[in-house]
């Protein structure tokens, strides 16, 4: 396995991107005690990399709390103004970020480790051409009674579709392809100080360009797996490491020829994505996120569990992405 580049102090910069139920369960209510309960646990688990001496980027998902900021906005009608999606997805940014913030920090603090945390509201740019924005696919928001979506529809554009499922009618959004993040500078000097930052809440704010190199807000979802690889090519990241529920990738997942893959390389994996390995619902966006880092430049990927990851960083254990050698 190819060695890590350190930059000038020696660190290691790697970059961890967790998912928006790394703060909850799918049985749980989504309370704030429950929040911090396990952003506590999943933050002991990255004080491996601090005791290894790497340097830090965390990102994260924000699918169930902006789903629920969705739901007060509902409730709330002709009560408050209605907040748009990009500001919510900032307000998620903030929330979660200040709970991995203090889970962070009070870890540190614990081991009487000096460093910093910071948390950065971190905007997109996304192409305002993206093909995403002529056919919206990412349900977002509450499920409501097709009256109700059906005025939605006619009174604000949205694009609506009924849940396979019959639990009623959401809310469809584009998800364009993250180009860009805007403050990667920022967060690539407070890093390569030793700072831990979290940015990129939720994928980002996404936003386009307007007249005279302007920035706009747009009622978007960015994939959190794909602007993390962009992230972490932007700002010369060594590792990308991807939080996930299963401790490795497997293949045939789920079948009696279930295989779980402990080291590939670049090319083998590019080749089972092109087999139609990995559901573009699961685990499809974090396996295409790693092609993308390790295709611009990355020297390597590792997707695991969080209880699994101390273990992952010497090897025994994970799924590791190795790129050109």
């Amino acid at each position: 396995m190819n060695e890590l580049h350190h930059d000038d102090d020696g660190h290691p910069l790697a970059l961890i991107a967790m998912g928006g139920h790394a703060f909850m369960t799918g049985k749980e209510a989504g309370t704030i005690d429950e929040h911090v309960r396990h952003a506590d646990q999943i933050c002991e688990y990255l004080m491996s990399l601090v005791e290894r001496d790497f340097h830090m980027v965390v990102t994260h998902g924000n699918g169930p709390q902006v789903g629920n900021l969705l739901l007060q906005n509902e409730m709330s009608r002709g009560d408050v103004p209605e907040m748009p999606l990009d500001v919510l997805v900032a307000m998620t940014e903030g929330s979660l970020g200040y709970v991995l913030q203090q889970s962070l920090l009070n870890q540190l603090r614990s081991r009487n480790l000096r460093r910093y945390v910071v948390t950065m509201v971190t905007q997109v740019r996304v192409d305002a051409e993206d093909p995403a924005f002529d056919a919206p696919t990412k349900p977002i928001g509450p499920f409501l009674p097709e009256s109700d979506a059906r005025r939605r529809e006619a009174e604000h554009g949205w694009i609506i579709r009924e849940d396979p499922q019959g639990r009623g009618w959401r809310r469809l959004v584009p998800s364009p392809q993250p180009r860009r993040v805007i403050q990667r500078d920022m967060i690539r000097g407070a890093a390569r100080d030793g700072h831990i930052v979290v940015a990129c809440g939720g994928g980002g704010i996404p936003i386009v360009s307007g007249p005279g190199e302007s920035y706009h807000g747009i009622e978007a979802v960015v994939d959190k797996d794909l602007t993390s690889s962009v992230l972490a090519t932007n700002i010369g990241a060594d590792l990308l490491i991807i939080l996930t529920a299963v401790p490795q990738v497997y293949v045939n997942f789920g079948k009696p020829d279930q295989r779980a893959l402990s080291a590939i390389t670049l090319a083998e994996i590019e080749q089972l994505m092109a087999e139609g390995h990995f559901p573009a619902g699961s685990m499809g966006p974090k396996i295409q996120a790693v092609i993308d880092f390790l295709r611009n430049g990355g020297k390597r990927a590792l997707i695991t569990d969080p209880a699994t990851l101390p273990k992952a960083i010497d090897g025994r254990g994970g799924s590791h992405f190795i790129g050109k050698l």
